[in-house]
């Protein structure tokens, strides 16, 4: 008789690029064991409960409903965060960014005043938080749905009193009514990258909200409008990191340079060797 984990594995097969990892991780979370237990026990039998429960979550999952929605959290920077299908579900190659802001940071420790554009689950601003203990982080989103995620994520893991959050486009229209990010010293973002067109051939399209991911024609239209905006923000000798596309690399540098003409511009490539990470330092 097959056991549990492989009928899981099986109903996935149709749906999951990667069946058995999937129905591992769903079974360990209906049951409340860690995956290692789960693939040590493979004679493991669920409640009554735990099966309905399954059920339910197997049948989302072949609806095409992503996992980290199912699940209602995702790891990232080793942070277990909330989700719901109101954010963006966090990406390994976001942590380049991240890695990047904290190494700076530590290694300018009188710069901690940062910004955080388009947060969404607020995965950048805690992951910085929780690794920069005196940070204070602006951490803005157009939707105010996601900023409730992100606020829930933010008392989780008690980081609360370092970011403030703001609903609107980008930052806020009067920077003089927020003093203490009136001059940012970092400021990072993963807006929506993606040209139009290739979002609507993408698996992800319908998945994950379109406002999160829409970049316009070409992929930088949100970067080029905060770029435009983000001198009045910015303290003398300021970072920017911006997560990109990774086809729109060259027009990024492009962009960045005819913006900031007399920055010092990088593009950093992820661990797939893809331009993935936009550095500007004034």
């Amino acid at each position: 008789m097959p056991s549990l984990l492989s009928e899981i594995t099986s109903r996935l097969s149709s749906t999951s690029d990667t069946p058995a990892l999937d129905a591992s991780v769903l079974l360990a979370h209906v049951i409340e064991k860690p995956r290692t237990w789960v693939l040590a026990h493979p004679e493991f039998t669920t409640t009554a409960k735990q099966q309905s429960t399954l059920n339910d979550l197997i049948s989302r999952l072949v609806g095409g409903e992503p996992l980290p929605y199912v699940l209602g959290h995702w790891e990232f920077f080793g942070l277990d965060l909330d989700v719901t299908s109101d954010v963006l579900i966090p990406r390994p190659e976001t942590e380049l960014l991240v890695e990047s802001a904290i190494a700076w940071l530590r290694k300018y420790p009188a710069r901690r005043t940062i910004a955080d554009v388009g947060t969404g689950s607020g995965a950048i601003a805690i992951a910085i938080a929780a690794n920069i203990p005196d940070a204070g982080i602006l951490a803005t989103d157009i939707s105010g749905s996601a900023l409730d995620v992100a606020k829930r994520n933010d008392r989780k893991f008690n980081v609360d009193s370092r970011i403030e959050f703001v609903e609107c486009d980008l930052l806020p229209s009067k920077p003089e009514l927020f003093p203490t990010y009136q001059h940012l010293d970092l400021l990072c973002a993963n807006l929506p990258y993606i040209p139009t067109e290739t979002l609507y051939t993408l698996p992800v399209y319908g998945r994950e909200p379109t406002l999160a991911l829409d970049g316009g024609e070409d992929g930088l239209a949100l970067i080029h409008r905060l770029l435009n905006i983000a001198p009045a923000w910015l303290a003398p000798n300021a970072m920017i990191l911006l997560e990109i596309e990774a086809t729109t690399g060259r027009q990024a540098l492009d962009l960045a340079g005819n913006i900031f003409s007399e920055a010092e511009i990088h593009l950093h490539q992820d661990l797939t060797g893809n331009d993935r990470l936009l550095e500007i330092r004034r």
